[in-house]
Parts: C-alpha cells; sequence; structure tokens
C-alpha cells in the first residue's frame, strides 16, 4: 500500500476537511479493528470539536469510496480496516473479542484448490475463525 487515506480519498475527489483528515489519520494509526466509537473517541482526543456524527457520516463515505473495508465479527459491531492493507485472515476470539490477523500460506493453496476443483478462478475471499482459548471457561 503506497498511498495513505487521506491521498486516496483526495485520488477519489473526496472533501477533506480537517475532521476527516483527523479520522484518516486514526484509521491509519489503527493497530487493531476499530469500531465507530472507538474511531471517534480517538479522534476526539485529537480534536474535542468532531462529534460521533462525524465520525459516523466519514466512515459511511470512506466505505462507499472502497476505502474501509466493514468488517462484521458476530458481536453487533461493525469494525473497520484499511481496503488497501495487504490480505490476511482473522481469529476472533469469542471471550474477549480479540481479532488476531494471521496468513497461512496452506489455508491459500487449499481455498485455491478448492475454486480450481469446482472450475473457478479465486478472484478474492475473506476467512473469518471464531474460538474460544483452550483452557478458557
Amino acid at each position: 500500500m503506497s498511498d495513505t487515506i487521506k491521498e486516496r480519498c483526495e485520488a477519489k475527489g473526496l472533501r477533506m476537511t480537517e475532521q476527516r483528515r483527523i479520522i484518516a489519520d486514526v484509521i491509519e494509526d489503527s493497530e487493531d479493528h476499530p469500531d465507530v466509537e472507538a474511531l471517534y473517541l480517538r479522534a476526539s482526543e485529537k480534536d474535542d470539536r468532531i462529534s460521533l456524527a462525524t465520525v459516523y457520516r466519514t466512515v459511511k463515505l470512506f466505505q462507499e469510496a472502497g476505502i474501509l473495508d466493514r468488517l462484521e465479527f458476530g458481536d453487533g459491531r461493525a469494525r473497520y480496516e484499511d481496503a488497501e492493507r495487504d490480505h490476511h485472515d482473522h481469529l476472533i476470539d469469542l471471550t474477549t473479542g480479540e481479532v488476531i490477523e494471521f496468513l497461512d500460506p496452506d489455508i491459500e493453496a487449499l481455498q485455491e484448490k478448492i475454486a480450481e476443483k469446482y472450475g473457478y478462478t479465486l478472484k478474492g475471499h475473506r476467512l473469518e475463525l471464531y474460538g474460544v482459548r483452550r483452557g478458557a471457561r
């Protein structure tokens, strides 16, 4: 990924207000998969004039422009990540909500093999695994 979120927004002709720039920076700096409320808390630390409604509108705009991916892990919260991040899959801890990103060459090869078996060329996929740590109650 060579361009920043702000650069991709500008390239798509989106008007970038100062608040949108802050929200874009917060998303880009996130190492997790934040929901809108988490993005709001982080953005409002940088500019206390940013409202929750502004974050919702900005996230929707970025998603519609193909800049953000919306992820739903079954916990009732939509989470977001940069749409141009390197491919990875997710393992979701059902106890803590922790999301672990991983890439496994064996899984990637198996998915290609399955697509080929059924006469398809794989153009993309999303894999989410849900579990609890062994020994957890």
